[in-house]
């Protein structure tokens, strides 16, 4: 079967506070007596899939050829649409060519899942993939009642099969919060290696909220999709440099 790799990204936004009854709304705003500690607390719901949604995903898909090259196969972002129902979507095409796919949360979940049951052996690249974005996943799908293809969670914390989170390959493993195996951030990274950041247009992940909220669907998308191919160009440099099987 010919190689083939995936390089990924989610961006998430809390749920509406409204979606969550009295009782969670003590629980969640618990120990926080002032309003910037509640801001603080209801902006910490984008990072738990049981209070925040996946409003894109990115993913950029390549395939080695026969002469050892990589050749972009798909350059697709999935940018959720909740007023479309289950399978319903509607595509266009950005400004840099990407794709971008409009559909509910479900649905972009049951793609990226019906992907990787084509294609078994397709192999996933991330950042903090492991830490984030593949638990997060995997129980947003849970909670649409959409079975997984693949555990994203497979394997332990030194060795899992077909994925490359690079926040553990940069930092070899042992991530440390000062010295040599420091676990920097995204933008930290690219920019020691050279790689344009995503964050350069002025958009970061503490915006997607807002965005979403304001319907500016298409600079999230452009934004989730220059964090995938910062990805997979970090991933390019660690496979050349650091790779060592």
């Amino acid at each position: 079967m010919q190689e083939s790799y995936c390089a990924f990204d989610i961006e998430t936004a809390p749920l509406d506070w409204s979606f969550f009854d009295e009782t969670q709304h003590e629980y969640l705003l618990r120990g926080a007596s002032t309003t910037e500690e509640q801001a603080k607390k209801k902006s910490e719901m984008a990072l738990s899939p049981l209070t925040a949604q996946i409003v894109c995903l990115g993913i950029i898909v390549f395939e080695r050829n026969s002469t050892g090259e990589f050749e972009e196969k798909k350059r697709t972002a999935y940018l959720q649409d909740n007023s479309l129902v289950d399978d319903e979507f509607t595509s266009e095409e950005l400004a840099n060519g990407a794709k971008l796919v409009r559909c509910n949360e479900k649905t972009i979940l049951t793609n990226f899942w019906k992907q990787l049951r084509h294609n078994p052996a397709l192999h996933l690249i991330s950042f903090n993939g492991r830490g984030f974005d593949a638990p997060f996943m995997m129980m947003r799908s849970a909670l649409h009642r959409v079975k997984p293809s693949r555990n994203l969670m497979d394997g332990t914390r030194f060795n899992y099969p077909k994925h490359t989170d690079l926040i553990d390959e940069l930092c070899f493993f042992n991530a440390s919060q000062t010295g040599a195996t420091r676990r920097y951030n995204f933008d930290f990274f690219t920019k020691a290696f050279g790689i344009n950041s995503p964050k350069s247009a002025g958009v970061d992940g503490s915006k997607v909220a807002e965005l979403f909220q304001k319907g500016e669907g298409k600079v999230i998308a452009e934004y989730c999709l220059r964090d995938v191919q910062a990805t997979w160009d970090l991933f390019l440099i660690w496979r050349e440099y650091l790779a060592m099987k």
